[in-house]
């Protein structure tokens, strides 16, 4: 049976979340392939999305970017973070090299880790790049040119990703350079089936009453305005993490019996950052969308344009988001019509399972 080594960046959820359905499309085109998950993202994630044989191993792939909370970068830590995983760079790279030499997979999928790609590249597998962004680009947003450390780690992040074999780039995306044969695809999207009614149901939901999705990606918030949240009469919001007692208005997700992507599909409204799995999935919906941006990370623009070209979408400031100052955006989202541009099938699944079966097909022979 063909085995695919797929590494995917921990972070946050939404590289998981592009990976996934890229997976289950070569299930179908590949019956018998089984997949090696090489990430810090929980296997609990994967549970009940990944419908091929999988084997999870929690090894550290990339830093991506420290935070504190989902809005806000440490660039400092970042940089201290990725001078450290840099220090070991050799002993990492020998390691995943052995790893992967002793699984033998036909493939390498990297949904963004260079270090699999320059792996993959030594070990003499096949190794293909799954990016809506790239490290490099995110990093370069922090660079400081007073110090030649953080351009020299850029130039050795570029030169890992510069040895894949290909890249698929992944509809919406910043423009990048560093892949020799890269291949645009469309957007990757699965959205679950909706579940108002239900849902309705279990929160006891008035017919006055909305739903407010907050949900901000693989990063948990570190606070949220609860009091001003349960004076907001007209909303009830579901929230990642418990609840203090108190709150008749606030309920946690962990509580409900729902997936994460079901309750995208069956609440009114969203409050989100842009972030690639939650945004494109909305846009697919056409379920309104309250966003907080960040301003300084790389995939940022292109999904905001995105949403405001295809989606029903009102920017919050992160002074508002944090002074509960929710209600006129949220009541502006809810009214607004979907927009006449029809947003782009999400074929990307397809597209990328499509070009990545010959891989597989050639290790079955």
């Amino acid at each position: 049976m063909p085995l695919i080594w797929c590494a995917i960046s921990g972070h946050g959820y939404g590289h998981a979340a592009q990976t996934v359905p890229v997976l289950n499309a070569l299930g179908t085109l590949v019956p018998g392939v089984n997949v090696i998950l090489r990430t810090t993202v929980p296997a609990s994630f994967f549970k009940d999305r990944l419908t091929i044989p999988w084997d999870h191993q929690p090894v550290q792939q990339d830093v991506g970017c420290l935070q504190d909370g989902p809005l806000k970068i440490d660039i400092e830590a970042t940089w201290e973070a990725h001078r450290r995983f840099h220090d070991t760079w050799e002993a990492r790279l020998s390691h995943e090299v052995a790893a992967m030499q002793t699984a033998s997979p036909a493939l390498v999928i990297a949904d963004t880790p260079y270090l699999a790609i320059e792996a993959g590249s030594r070990a003499g597998i096949p190794t293909v790049s799954l990016a809506s962004f790239t490290w490099d680009l995110v990093l370069t947003e922090y660079r400081s040119t007073s110090d030649r450390s953080h351009q020299q780690l850029i130039q050795h992040i570029r030169r890992s990703y510069a040895k894949a074999d290909r890249a698929l780039r992944i509809t919406p995306a910043p423009k990048f350079d560093v892949f020799s044969h890269m291949v645009d695809i469309g957007p990757i999207a699965d959205p679950a089936r909706p579940e108002r009614d239900r849902l309705a149901s279990t929160l006891a939901l008035t017919p006055s009453e909305r739903i407010v999705l907050v949900g901000f990606g693989g990063i948990p918030l570190t606070s949220l305005p609860l009091e001003h949240m349960e004076q907001l009469l007209r909303y009830r919001f579901l929230i990642d993490g418990s609840v203090p007692a108190g709150y008749s208005r606030i309920h946690s997700i962990e509580a409900l019996p729902f997936s994460f992507k079901t309750l995208l599909a069956s609440v009114d409204i969203i409050m989100t950052k842009p972030g690639y799995g939650t945004l494109v999935e909305a846009v697919a919906l056409q379920q309104p969308v309250v966003y907080v941006r960040r301003y300084n990370f790389a995939d940022e623009p292109p999904l905001v344009d995105y949403l405001n070209r295809y989606g029903r979408s009102i920017e919050l400031s992160i002074d508002d988001f944090t002074n509960a100052h929710w209600e006129p955006a949220i009541s502006q989202a809810l009214a607004m019509r979907s927009p006449q541009a029809a947003p782009p099938s999400s074929t990307g699944a397809i597209q990328a399972a499509s070009i990545l079966a010959p891989y597989l097909s050639r290790a079955k022979t």
